[in-house]
Parts: structure tokens; C-alpha cells; sequence
């Protein structure tokens, strides 16, 4: 486990927003949640300003996401909770949120793609539910990844992360690491992929 990557679920007491200010919550997190709630949010200043700003059940919902890591059914919770995440390693680069990135040969739609200075640098995606990642899921990312590197727009792409809530096949890991070694022998062109499981309210890398 990183020390640097957020961890979730640890606080259980005291007023929601004294809870909620120690939280790496991005703004465009807040805006959603006060969307949701019919909440009113300040759009400047530091986040426990932004935090008093919002209503009960704003504050109410943000502390079942990232406090007590709530799940539900719809997978939304565990989706918030990845953004932060992915907001925490790229904290200055420009978010998108269910992105089109055009590759080499289609449009492929990324669960967040992250810009440093107008050009990407990077895409996560993540699975919430169902079976563990598998072979063939872990070929489809490479070859989604693959085929943006190798796009108008992968000059400088060289971050791809894989998060899961249910965990990887060990095949799955193997696979992805001999995708690896047999294409990406380039080292100027290199691709970096990190696998990310999310258990216990904590992200934490998995070994390729």
C-alpha cells in the first residue's frame, strides 16, 4: 500500500463536517453531491467553508460515501470514492469525467482521462460489481490503452490505471504483464500501468 493513497471509513464520530474537512474531496465531488441534494454550494475557499455551505442531506450522503464507505446499488458510492482516488495522484491536472478519447483506430469512453496542460497523460477506469477481473478484460484495457497511445493524442499518455472493487484474477495480472513485455519495448514510448484494488475503505496497488 501506498501511504500517499487515500483511505476511507476510518472516522465514526463527531459533526459531519469536522469529519468531512480532513477528506480529499474534489470540487467537482461536491458539486454532484449538492446537485443530488438540492444543496446550495460555495463555489470558493477552503473546504470547510464549501463543507458549511451545503445542507443536511448533502453532508449526510458525502459521510456514507467517504466516511463509512456505504455502497449502492447502483455503484454510484464506490464511483465517487474512485475519483477521489484518481484526484489524489493527478490533485493539479484537468479531470474528465466519461470521456471520449479518439485512438489510432476508434473513440474509446474512459471512466476519467486526465490532462496535464491541454494534452492527456492519463485514463482510469474501474469495476464495482460483478466477477473478478478476468483475461479477457484485462486484454480489452491493453488494447483500449494501446490504441490511444497510439492516437492523435498519445504523444505524451503514459498512465493507465485498472481499479476494481471485486479484486483480480491472478491470470488477469499475468496476462496484462506479458502484454507488456511483448509490445512495449520502446522506453520513450512506454506505457505505465498500475492495477488498484479497493478493499477495507483503502486503494492499494496490486503486483503485476
Amino acid at each position: 500500500m501506498n501511504p500517499g493513497f487515500p483511505t476511507f471509513g476510518r472516522m465514526q464520530d463527531g459533526v459531519f463536517v469536522e469529519v468531512l474537512k480532513n477528506y480529499t474531496l474534489p470540487d467537482f465531488i461536491l458539486k454532484l453531491i449538492a446537485k443530488t441534494c438540492n444543496s446550495k454550494l460555495l463555489e470558493r475557499g477552503r473546504l470547510y467553508n464549501k463543507l458549511q455551505s451545503m445542507n443536511d442531506e448533502s453532508l449526510v450522503l458525502l459521510h456514507k460515501i467517504f466516511v463509512e464507505c456505504q455502497n449502492d446499488d447502483a455503484g454510484k458510492f464506490m464511483q465517487y470514492r474512485f475519483y477521489a482516488y484518481v484526484y489524489s495522484i493527478y490533485p493539479k491536472c484537468e479531470f474528465l469525467v466519461n470521456h471520449s478519447i479518439p485512438g489510432l483506430k476508434s473513440n474509446h469512453k474512459v471512466a476519467v482521462a486526465i490532462k496535464s496542460n491541454g494534452v492527456y497523460v492519463a485514463v482510469a477506469i474501474n469495476k464495482v460489481s460483478d466477477n473478478q477481473i478476468n483475461k479477457k478484460d484485462i486484454t480489452k484495457f491493453f488494447e483500449i490503452i494501446s490504441d490511444i497511445k497510439n492516437g492523435e493524442y498519445g504523444e505524451l499518455f503514459t498512465d493507465a490505471i485498472y481499479c476494481s472493487s471485486v479484486g483480480f484474477r491472478p491470470e488477469a495480472l499475468v496476462q496484462l504483464e506479458s502484454l507488456i513485455d511483448k509490445t512495449q519495448n520502446d522506453f520513450e514510448n512506454k506505457m505505465y500501468f498500475k492495477t488498484v484494488i479497493f478493499d477495507d475503505g483503502m486503494y492499494s496497488l496490486v503486483n503485476i
